[in-house]
Order: structure tokens, then C-alpha cells, then sequence
């Protein structure tokens, strides 16, 4: 009798379980997504990657639900910058770009990003795509031309991007800054109202020199614009600053530069060639056509209008205007359709600042993959990342602590502490009923809106709702307490019960974290023998056989973390090292006096000079002549810095004081502790040192020189 009771309470179980618990997902989609492109003039860093993980994770998420989702990206391989770096290697800019391709391809591969195609912007099929274009704007009276002038390198022999001129601000008169924005007070100009500009490439005096340049006309589009701006297009934060445009006058972007270049010339024309950001975004079109040429997939489906299919980019915050202005323009003049979203994300610091290299906490793709496993920093960004463009915090304490308690101890305890018991008792084999059917039901159902929260990529929210089910699981397993039940062998059903139950669940929570950790879900399907696409979200592993268990995700240990950091900081100072030419000949003496070598300009102009206030100062046990400051440098954050100032001031005397630190100087390790950079000071020595008064207008992190 009892057979036919369990027997009965199993085919009902497996009739709940066959019944919908949340809607199915809609109508199958045609989905295209692109990330920005990393320029190829140097490896990825963390930066590259939390855009590349979140385009990554929604990307995952969609195909995971049975939809189309197809992701392309390539290398922006044109540009000065290129070229120059090339000429500076001793290679041509096609070696120079192959050779970052490779490193680029390597990481992205490694983070488990799931290109269906990684391309370069020069290719033929971009070339195609630009030259296309061109010709439909031009066709429809949307490129102008006119003879413009701009600031030249005569020793170079190339026009100059604002970038590379260097002057005075004309402002607050702050030296050494780039020809369009003051980083000191924040004003911009021109590179002709610099004081005393500079080539940064030559040390030559910039030229004034004509040419005729080619211009897209924006201004024909501002109704376009100002309406799809307003479309829901993007996200509020990002269409209210495209607002300020549309808002003012709109003016017409130079597409064109002036020969030498790396990049495509425009055709009919002579030693002209579009500017970079003209074929960058159309890119995306170039990579998907190869794409399409290999696979057989139709490119007009995806962007042509007409087709019922959606086309999305993500991007850093830094880029909107090109997205979000040009781009959409110019696809409209040329007769193609326009996005169906933009997704901006904000910028990544560590540890709450701008990552320093000197602090070694600009971190490379590459170094950070020597030591850890991508996924730790995948889950971690997902946990952070939400919809809308704030900037996300790698804290590198709360980064261990976080991915040691959610994923190892919560969900990946789940399994190993069933697996065991599983393994032990019943042959790997689950239950052949599930005895709590509601607490299954209540995870799957609460599916509907995790998808949800991963459709609007708000992967945080997302993230604290499986962690929250996790917890629920987890206390469920805690109140039966299996291991305790499997010491008297009349509760071998119950334990059976229980272990089967908590397996399922771990299913369901793997589900929806397998686009946030593919790899990870990818050990946990050969271990239950099944899919964790989101299609099979509904299914229950009844009387099922699973494989034997391995661990799914180890601990992070604190020490793999600061090896990073203290890679990246020997990697900085290596690189400061070499970068310093070799002293050739003597400077002319004074009597009496011993100058040191003569330096070129360019060593000079590397050292930067910053406004620091002190915060704290203290003497240091042992030392006669050393005090520990801590100095505030505004927006580069804090440093501690040993100097030997003693004689001249008592620590109490030095705080809230200002004086001038040289940045840039990598850290270095002294007797009594690390100094992360240099005081400099005034006077002849001995007591008469002297620093800036508070009240002498400087401000932290103003740029001095």
C-alpha cells in the first residue's frame, strides 16, 4: 500500500512541475549588440573589461532565454596615435595593430567574453561600409568642404590633434596642459590660446598651416535628433546631456585629416583620409559583415529598416556624443536604420580613485589573469553594475570578501554539502519525488523577475535576489540538518529527500547565474547532467542520475590580490626605467659646484608636479631627520610620503600646510616604510626649509611646474 501512496504522491509532483510556474518567455527575438571598440594601441585593462562583461552577461542572458542574440566587436585600429606609436616601435601600423589584436583576442577569450565575431576597423569590409556611406551623405548634400586652418609640427610634418600640443592654461596659467581642456581648473580652448604651446612630439613650436578639410553636416539633422533623443532611446541621464547639444546650436563635424595617416583615404580624393571616429562606429558594421559572409546570415535583416530585429550598443559614458549624435545621424542620411538603444556605462576606479599605476592599481587584463580566475571579477561587476551610468568601485577588501561568501560559501556550498551525502548513500541518484514542492515552485517563479532585472541590466538587483534565494536554500539545509539525520540509518529517506531537494534548488540558482558565470554553470551541467539554459527553468531532476561532484569555484585568497598590485606597480617602475635615455655628455660647470648630467626636455616634462596638502604628520621611530606625511592631492586621492624635514618643522606645525609632490614618482621602499612620493621644498637647509602657507591659493592636485 505504501508503494502506491508514494508512487501516486510522485506522478503528482511531477504533474505540478509540468505545470507553467512562470510566464514563458516572448516571442523568439533577432537581436545584434556591439561594445565599444578598444583602441589598439595597447593591451585591455579592468576598465575594457567591465564593459565587455556587461554587454557579455545581457548577451548571454538573451540566448539563454532561446533568442538570437548575436555580439560583434573589433579593434579601432586607425589614427596618429598608431602610427606614431608604429614609427616609435620600429614596425608598421598593421604590425602594430596584429600584435595588439592577438593580446586583445587572448583576454577577452580569457574573461569568457562570447564574441560571435572579434574584427579590426581596417578591413575591407569597413572600407566598404565607409566609402558606402560617404557616398550616400555626399549624395544627399550632407558633406561640406572648406579650407580650414590648424596648428602644425614643422619638425614632425603633421598637423596636430589637440592632444598633442601642450602650453600654459590661458585661465589660471597652470603649465603643461593639453590644447583643449585645463585639467587644473577645467576650462576649454583652442590649442592657438595656449601660452607658449608646444608640440608633445617634437618640443617644436606649433606652425599655423591651411588645408581643406571635409565636413559632415549636423545641423541638417537637429529635428531628427531632438526626436529621437526623446524616443526612449537612451538611458534619461545620457539624453539629457545629448540635450545640450541639440539644445545650442549644432556645429558640422571634420570627418577628414590631412595625410600622413593610418587609416582609409577618402575616395576622389588625395591625401585625405576620414578621421577615425568617422569609421569606428561603422565598425560594428564592418565586423558583422564578416560575420555574415562566413556564416550565411543576412546583414540587411539587422540593419536595414523594416525587419523586426533590434540592434544595441554599450558603451563608456565618455563616448555618448559620437553614439549618440553622429552616429545615428549619419545612419539616417545613408537610408540605415538607427539603434534600437544605447546602454552608457560609468567609469571603473579601484579602491575608490582613478587607477594609478604607481599604486599598481591600473590593472591590466593580462596581469590580473596570471593570478585569479575571470569569473571572480565577472560575478563581482555584476554585482555592482547597474542601468544606469554611475561609476562602478572595484574595492579590492569588499572584492575578496564578497566572492568568498556569495558564490563559495552560498551557492556553491549547496552542492558540495549534498553531493557528499548523494555520493555516499544513494549512488548519485536524486529522489524520484520532491517532497517540497512549494519551495521549488517559489524559487522558479521568482525567475519572471530576475529576467527582468537582467533585461533592464539591472545586474545588481538581479545579483541580490539569487543571493537572497541562496540564503533561503541554504537555511532550509541548515534546518534539516542532513548530516546529523544520516547518523541513524532509519532517516535514509529523509536525507535522500533533503539532498535531492537542495540539489534542485542549486539548479534553479544556477540557472540564473550562468550568465554571469558561464564557465562555472558549464561544470555544474556535467555534474547534473543537464542544461541550465533559462528554457529549461521548469524542469525538475526527479529519479536522475548526476556525476560525480568537483568543486565548481574555489576561495579568492587575499595574497593573489596583492600579488596583482605589486606586479602592476614592478610593471610601472620597469617601465619608468626604460623610458629613461641614456645621459650622453656633460653640462657646463660652475666653480665649485657639481651639476649632474644634462637631461633632454622630454625627461623633464615627465615629472608632474602636484599641490598637496597635509593632512597628518608624525616622526618616525628610529629616523633623525624623517617624518611620515599624509598629503591630500585633490582627485589623485592620498599618499603617504617619508621626508626628511624634521630639522625644519615639528610634525604638528606641518598640518594643514601645503607643498608641491612630485605624482608620478614610483613608490619606493626605504627602511622605515614605502614612500609614494617625493616633497619638494625651498631654502638653502638645515631649519630654513620652507613650504607653502594654506593661504596661498593653490588648491590639492593643482598641477604645477
Amino acid at each position: 500500500m505504501s508503494r502506491v501512496k508514494n508512487s501516486l504522491k510522485a506522478a503528482i509532483v511531477r504533474a505540478h512541475f509540468a505545470m507553467p510556474c512562470s510566464p514563458m518567455p516572448p516571442e523568439k527575438r533577432s537581436i545584434l549588440v556591439t561594445s565599444a571598440l578598444p583602441y589598439a594601441n595597447g593591451p585591455l585593462h579592468l576598465g575594457h573589461m567591465l564593459e565587455q562583461v556587461q554587454t557579455d552577461i545581457w548577451v548571454r542572458f538573451q540566448r539563454s532565454r532561446g533568442h538570437e542574440c548575436l555580439y560583434v566587436c573589433a579593434d579601432d585600429a586607425h589614427g596618429t596615435a598608431i602610427m606614431l606609436s608604429a614609427e616609435k616601435l620600429g614596425i608598421t601600423p598593421q604590425q602594430q595593430i596584429d600584435r595588439i589584436h592577438a593580446a586583445h583576442q587572448r583576454d577577452s577569450e580569457a574573461f569568457l567574453i562570447s564574441f560571435d565575431n572579434f574584427y579590426t576597423t581596417h578591413s575591407a569590409e569597413n572600407r566598404q561600409w565607409c566609402e558606402y556611406i560617404y557616398a550616400r551623405l555626399k549624395a544627399n548634400g550632407h558633406i561640406a568642404e572648406r579650407e580650414i586652418t590648424q596648428s602644425y609640427d614643422p619638425e614632425k610634418g603633421l598637423f596636430l590633434a589637440d592632444r598633442f600640443i601642450k602650453g600654459t592654461c590661458p585661465r589660471c596659467r597652470t603649465p603643461d596642459q593639453y590644447g583643449d581642456n585645463c585639467e587644473a581648473c577645467g576650462a576649454t580652448y583652442t590649442p592657438a590660446e595656449l601660452i607658449d604651446p608646444v608640440s608633445a612630439l617634437s618640443g617644436a613650436t606649433p606652425v599655423e598651416k591651411a588645408s581643406r578639410h571635409f565636413f559632415f553636416r549636423l545641423p541638417a539633422f537637429a529635428d531628427m535628433l531632438r526626436e529621437w533623443i526623446g524616443s526612449g532611446t537612451l538611458q534619461p541621464q545620457i539624453a539629457n546631456k545629448l540635450r545640450e547639444w541639440t539644445d545650442t546650436e549644432l556645429h558640422e563635424w571634420d570627418i577628414s585629416r590631412d595625410a600622413p595617416y593610418f587609416g582609409f583615404e577618402i575616395p576622389g580624393e588625395t591625401n585625405k583620409y576620414f578621421y577615425v571616429w568617422l569609421d569606428a562606429p561603422i565598425g560594428y558594421m564592418g565586423s558583422f559583415q564578416d560575420y555574415c559572409t562566413r556564416t550565411g546570415t543576412d546583414f540587411d535583416r539587422f540593419w536595414r529598416s523594416g525587419h523586426d530585429s533590434e540592434l544595441y550598443h554599450f558603451i563608456g559614458k565618455d563616448i555618448v556624443n559620437f553614439h549618440g549624435l553622429f552616429w545615428p545621424a549619419m545612419l539616417h542620411s545613408a537610408g540605415l536604420r538607427t539603434p534600437s538603444g544605447i546602454f552608457a556605462h560609468g567609469f571603473l576606479t579601484v579602491n575608490g580613485t582613478k587607477m594609478s599605476k604607481s599604486r599598481g592599481t591600473f590593472i591590466n587584463a593580462s596581469t590580473y589573469l596570471e593570478h585569479l580566475d575571470a569569473e571572480y571579477l565577472r560575478y563581482y561587476f555584476a554585482a555592482k553594475l547597474g542601468a544606469g551610468v554611475d561609476d562602478i568601485d572595484l574595492n579590492l577588501e569588499d572584492f575578496v570578501q564578497r566572492v568568498n561568501a556569495d558564490v563559495v560559501g552560498k551557492v556553491v556550498n549547496i552542492a558540495s554539502r549534498c553531493a557528499g551525502f548523494l555520493r555516499k548513500g544513494y549512488d548519485n541518484r536524486l529522489a524520484a519525488s520532491c517532497s517540497e514542492p512549494e519551495l521549488l515552485h517559489a524559487f522558479i517563479a521568482a525567475g519572471e523577475e530576475i529576467a527582468e532585472r537582467y533585461e533592464s541590466r539591472e545586474f545588481s538587483k538581479a545579483v541580490r535576489d539569487i543571493i537572497a534565494l541562496a540564503d533561503r536554500a541554504n537555511q532550509y539545509i541548515d534546518h534539516h540538518k542532513p548530516w546529523i539525520l544520516a547518523k541513524d540509518p532509519a532517516n535514509a529517506d529523509q536525507v535522500h529527500a533533503v539532498c535531492s531537494v537542495g540539489i534542485n534548488l542549486c539548479r534553479v540558482l544556477m540557472i540564473y547565474l550562468k550568465p554571469v558565470l558561464p564557465r562555472m554553470a558549464e561544470k555544474a551541467e556535467a555534474f547534473l547532467q543537464t542544461s541550465l539554459d533559462w528554457t529549461a527553468l521548469e524542469q525538475t531532476l526527479l529519479d536522475h542520475e548526476l556525476r560525480a561532484f568537483t568543486p565548481l569555484l574555489t576561495r579568492i585568497d587575499a595574497k593573489q590580490v596583492a600579488a596583482i598590485l605589486d606586479a602592476e606597480r614592478q610593471a610601472a617602475e620597469a617601465a619608468h626605467v626604460q623610458s629613461e635615455p641614456a645621459k650622453t655628455g656633460t653640462a657646463e660647470k660652475a666653480p665649485g659646484v657639481e651639476i649632474a648630467s644634462e637631461i633632454a626636455f622630454e625627461d623633464f616634462a615627465r615629472v608632474d608636479l602636484r599641490v598637496a596638502k597635509v593632512i597628518s604628520a608624525e616622526a618616525v621611530d628610529g629616523a633623525d631627520k624623517l617624518l611620515r606625511l599624509t598629503l591630500d592631492l585633490g582627485s589623485l586621492g592620498e599618499r603617504e610620503v617619508l621626508s626628511g624635514i624634521k630639522v625644519a618643522y615639528a610634525p604638528a606645525d606641518l598640518v594643514g600646510r601645503l607643498t608641491v609632490v612630485v605624482a608620478n614618482l614610483a613608490p619606493r621602499k626605504m627602511r622605515f616604510g614605502t614612500s609614494e612620493g617625493m616633497v619638494l621644498a625651498a631654502g638653502p637647509g638645515g631649519k630654513d626649509i620652507f613650504l607653502l602657507a594654506p593661504d596661498s591659493g593653490a588648491t590639492p592636485g593643482m598641477q604645477v611646474k
